[in-house]
C-alpha cells in the first residue's frame, strides 16, 4: 500500500480522449504483436452465441457508430445522448462512439419507468436516445413532452415508426472516422445518481476523471493485467459498469467478459465461472449474499484468483463464508457516482472484514465534524475528501445545470460524501451509514450496517434493512425489515423475532438490537440494487 502511494503519480495531459489515447493505442500494440491475444470484449448470451472483439475490431465498429451519431443524427460535440440497453455488445460500441464524437453519454437502466425516462429526458435536454424494443414504447409515451429530443435510435432486428434502425445504419456507415479533440476537463458522461436519498442528480464526469482516474482501480484494486479476463456483473445503467466494464479494464488492456443474463442468477454465475477462464470477478454485496446461500464449494472455478465488491458495504460474515468455500478474499471498495475509488482493500493489503480499506492514492480522505475539523481515529463523522487548495482531478465536475447542489457538497476545505464513517488507528475506514440513515436512540448513535451485519449472521436471514422508527420514550428506536430464507419463512414470527433480537444482542452491543421487526418478502431497492432505507424510514414516520 505504501509503495503504491509512492508510485502513483498520474499525468494529466491538456487534451485527452480515452478512445484515441487508450483504446487505439492497445489496437496498435495488437498489430505490433506487443499485446496478449486476449480479446477486448468477450460477450456470451448463455444460449451458444458469442462475440469476441479485439481492440482493433472494437475500434473499427465504434468508428462506424461514431459516424451514425454525427452523420445520420447530426449530433455535435457536447450534445447529450441517453443510452438504455441491456448487456449487449452495442452498449460498449455506443460508449466508445460517444467518446469519439465528443457527445455526452447518459446511461440508464432498463428498469426505468416511463416517468423516470421523462424526468431524465427533460432534465438532461438530451437530443438523442438509443434503446431497444422493450423500452421504446415507454419513450414514445413521453416523447411528445421532450422538446429537445430529436433522434430515436432502435437497436433491433425490427423497425418502429418514428425511430431510426441502429443496425441498418451501422451496416451502411463508413468505418473511417477522425476522433474529435477533447480537453481533459471537457464533459464525457452524465450519470444520474441512484437516488437513495431523494430524486436523482445529474453527476457530470470529464474525459480524464474516469479515463485517467480509474487507473488506480484497474491496477491496484482489481489487480488487472492485459492477460486477465474480468467479469463485472453490474447493470449497464449504473456508474459501476463504466468503472469496471470499460475504464478500469481497458486502461490495463484487460478482456471484459459479459454475460447477457437479464437478471442476476447464481446458477449462471457459478456455471460461467466454472466454464470460462475468468480471473477477476466483481459483483455487489447483494449478489455475494445470494451466492453464499448455495454450495459454492461444489463448483471448480477455472481461473478465478481475485474477487472485489462495491456499491454497498459487504457483511463480514458473507466475506468469511465466501472465503471458506472458495479460498478467496473479497476486496471491498468504496466510491460514489461522484468519485472514482475513494477507499479500497488493495492487492497485498491485510483485509479487515467489514472495513472499506484505506484511501485511494488519488484522494486525501478524512473523517470530519460539522465544522470541518478533522476527527481523530475512533470518532464517527462525515467521510470527506480534501478539495482545497487543490481539487482532485478525479472528482465529478459538477451536478450538471445545478450549481446550488454542487456548492452544497463543499464544507470548508472538503467535499462531503454524505456518508458517515470512522477511521481506526491503522488508517482503515469503516462505513457507518448514509448520514440520513444513522439512528439516534435515547442518546445512542446506531449505524444500520452494523445491525444488518449482525442479523445476516443468523442462518434464517437472507438480508435486512435497518431504519429508525418513532418511539414515545426513546425518540426513535431500531426497526429491522427482514427477508427470511425459505427454510425459516413458515416459523412463528413472534418466536423468530425474539430469536433474532437475542442473536443481535450476543454479536454486537446490546443497545443496538432491533426493538421492532417486520418480516417482508423483499426490500425496496434502487435500480442499481441498493436498499432504499429512506423509503422504509419515511413509511415508519408517516404511521
Amino acid at each position: 500500500y505504501e509503495a503504491m502511494k509512492q508510485q502513483y503519480r498520474p499525468e494529466i495531459p491538456e487534451y485527452f480522449n480515452f478512445a484515441r489515447d487508450v483504446l487505439d493505442r492497445w489496437a496498435e500494440m495488437e498489430k505490433e504483436g506487443k499485446k496478449s491475444k486476449n480479446p477486448a470484449l468477450w460477450w456470451v448470451d448463455g444460449a451458444g452465441e458469442e462475440v469476441r472483439w479485439s481492440f482493433e475490431e472494437l475500434g473499427v465498429l465504434s468508428r462506424k457508430v461514431a459516424n451514425v451519431l454525427s452523420d445520420a443524427c447530426g449530433l455535435q460535440q457536447g450534445d447529450r445522448v441517453i443510452l438504455i440497453l441491456p448487456r449487449i455488445p452495442e452498449w460498449w460500441l455506443v460508449n466508445v462512439a460517444c467518446m469519439r464524437t465528443g457527445t455526452v453519454l447518459i446511461p440508464g437502466t432498463q428498469q426505468l419507468t416511463a416517468k423516470d425516462i421523462l424526468h431524465r429526458l427533460q432534465k438532461s435536454k438530451a437530443k438523442c436516445i438509443i434503446t431497444d424494443d422493450s423500452v421504446a414504447p415507454a419513450v414514445d409515451s413521453v416523447g411528445a413532452e421532450c422538446q429537445s429530443l430529436k433522434f430515436r435510435l432502435l437497436v433491433s432486428e425490427g423497425h418502429r415508426e418514428g425511430w431510426l434502425n441502429f443496425k441498418d445504419l451501422l451496416k451502411n456507415a463508413p468505418s473511417g472516422h477522425r476522433c474529435v479533440t477533447t480537453k481533459c476537463h471537457d464533459p464525457m458522461a452524465i450519470f444520474f445518481t441512484s437516488g437513495t436519498t431523494g430524486s436523482p442528480k445529474m453527476v457530470e464526469h470529464s474525459h480524464s476523471s474516469y479515463g485517467v482516474g480509474l487507473t488506480v482501480s484497474g491496477r491496484y484494486w482489481l489487480d488487472l493485467t492485459s492477460s486477465d479476463i474480468l467479469w463485472n456483473t453490474s447493470d449497464t445503467g449504473w456508474a459501476k459498469a463504466a468503472w469496471s466494464s470499460i475504464f478500469s479494464s481497458w486502461i490495463q488492456g484487460t478482456c471484459v467478459f459479459v454475460h447477457k443474463m437479464p437478471h442476476f442468477d447464481p446458477h449462471i454465475v457459478f456455471e460461467s465461472l466454472s466454464r470460462f477462464p475468468i480471473t477477476v470477478f466483481c459483483s455487489p454485496p447483494t449478489a455475494y449474499r445470494m451466492l453464499v446461500q448455495h454450495k459454492v464449494s461444489s463448483y471448480q472455478f477455472k481461473g478465478l484468483r481475485h474477487c472485489v465488491s462495491a456499491g454497498e458495504p459487504i457483511n463480514p460474515e458473507v466475506m468469511e463464508e465466501w472465503k471458506a468455500q472458495t479460498g478467496l478474499d473479497i476486496h471491498e471498495g468504496y466510491g460514489q457516482t461522484e468519485t472514482v475509488l475513494v477507499c479500497g482493500n488493495f492487492k497485498g493489503m491485510k483485509i479487515k472484514p467489514g472495513s472499506m480499506g484505506k484511501p485511494s492514492p488519488g484522494y486525501d480522505v478524512k473523517i470530519i465534524d460539522e465544522n470541518s475539523n478533522i476527527l481523530p481515529p475512533g470518532r464517527e463523522g462525515d467521510i470527506a475528501i480534501r478539495v482545497k487548495p487543490t481539487r482532485p482531478l478525479f472528482l465529478f465536475t459538477c451536478y450538471a445545470d445545478d450549481p446550488e447542489k454542487t456548492e452544497a457538497t463543499i464544507r470548508g476545505d472538503f467535499y462531503v460524501t454524505g456518508d458517515r464513517g470512522i477511521m481506526d488507528e491503522d488508517g482503515y475506514f469503516w462505513f457507518v451509514g448514509r448520514a440520513d440513515d444513522v439512528i439516534n436512540s435515547a442518546g445512542y448513535r446506531i449505524g444500520p450496517f452494523e445491525v444488518e451485519s449482525a442479523l445476516v449472521e443468523h442462518p434464517a436471514v437472507v438480508e435486512s434493512a435497518v431504519v429508525s422508527s418513532p418511539d414515545p420514550i426513546r425518540g426513535e428506536v431500531v426497526k429491522a425489515f427482514v427477508v427470511l430464507t425459505s427454510d425459516y419463512a413458515s416459523q412463528d414470527p413472534v418466536k423468530m423475532m425474539k430469536e433474532l433480537q437475542d442473536h443481535v444482542k450476543k454479536v454486537t452491543a446490546p443497545y443496538k438490537y432491533p426493538r421492532k421487526m417486520e418480516f417482508v418478502q423483499q426490500l425496496p431497492k434502487t435500480v442499481s440494487g441498493k436498499i432504499r432505507r429512506n423509503e422504509l424510514r419515511q413509511k415508519e414516520w408517516r404511521k
